[in-house]
């Protein structure tokens, strides 16, 4: 397995590497020139051509890709444009918010969808299945930002239950921390738990068709034994990836939740950051987003060994 994973991590360079020159290509095709931005409507030719030469913009785009990748090869993301401060250090300030949310959600999504998809294919074709459908159906129509409005005028003003935004450091109160998460994981799990629920649904249903399954009952099995220690089991590898990517994609998409739920994540910093046309700030975040896609990847990779023990590396 050791050989596995060092040839996985060795494949993942070129693919960073492709991901880097990638974001670099973008942001200097994309319109807007941050030395202007940063001088205002009234600077003058000069204090523009001044502030690019100071940012070192006016050199030439090879240069400038060869100085970030040397950077990053030391572990220096670079410094922001605007704020002057180090991205390592900025991306580390938003990451507990955005990490706590991902994981809460996460929970959620996992502690909901694995259930109903369980109990959909174990009452295929009954008002339970058809039901179970409809609540998937309506999570994957409802856009996330609509669905949190909606629980903030309910939650938050009509009701009161929950603060209708905001956010609090755990070190501060940690009862206030969770309070202020809950409104926006359930509102961000919405989505993924009618697609895990489908995707376990749809996994159990071709695994309950097996001989073996058949066999199980047969020897007078619990349907609960039957369900959790020989179907779900054997069905968990594509459920495993989808929950997987499901929480990489969560620490970068969380984007709108924390719009929305004025969260100060990392994707507010980055929104800031693209329309300021902070470039060290958004190639660090992106460049860090895609190294947790490779490293999630990994892990599912090596925990299909553990669901299924004929996978071999």
């Amino acid at each position: 397995m050791q050989r596995y994973i060092i040839q996985r991590l060795i494949a993942a360079i070129p693919v960073l590497f492709i991901v880097a020159l990638v974001i670099f290509a973008l942001l200097r095709i994309a319109p807007g020139d941050p030395a202007a931005l940063f001088a205002g409507n009234d600077a003058t030719p000069e204090r523009i051509e001044a502030l690019r030469e100071g940012l070192g913009l006016n050199q030439p785009l090879p240069v400038q890709l060869g100085i970030w990748l040397k950077d990053i090869l030391k572990g220096d993301l670079g410094t922001s444009l605007t704020s002057h401060h180090k991205v390592t250090e900025l991306i580390w300030s938003r990451v507990v918010p955005t990490l706590s949310l991902t994981i809460l959600t996460e929970l959620f999504t996992v502690g909901i969808g694995v259930p109903l998809g369980v109990l959909a294919a174990w009452k295929a074709n009954s008002w339970i299945d058809r039901g179970v459908m409809l609540f998937a159906s309506f999570g994957f129509s409802i856009p996330v930002f609509f669905l949190g409005f909606m629980m903030i005028w309910l939650f938050a003003l009509q009701l009161g239950f929950f603060p209708p935004a905001g956010y609090v450091e755990p070190t501060e109160n940690l009862w206030r921390y969770f309070h202020r998460l809950l409104l926006p994981s359930i509102a961000t799990s919405t989505i993924l738990v009618a697609y895990i629920t489908r995707m376990t649904r749809a996994s159990l249903l071709e695994v309950l068709r097996e001989d073996y399954i058949r066999t199980a009952r047969s020897k007078g099995l619990t349907e609960t034994s039957i369900l959790i220690r020989h179907a779900l089991k054997n069905s968990a590898l594509p459920i495993i990836t989808v929950i997987g990517l499901g929480f990489a994609a969560l620490l970068s998409g969380l984007v709108v939740t924390e719009q929305v739920f004025a969260i100060p994540g990392v994707g507010r910093l980055v929104i800031d950051a693209i329309v300021r046309r902070d470039y060290p700030v958004i190639q660090g975040a992106i460049l860090l987003i895609s190294v947790v896609y490779v490293f999630v990847n990994l892990l599912v990779d090596l925990s299909y060994a553990y669901f299924d023990p004929r996978i071999r590396y």
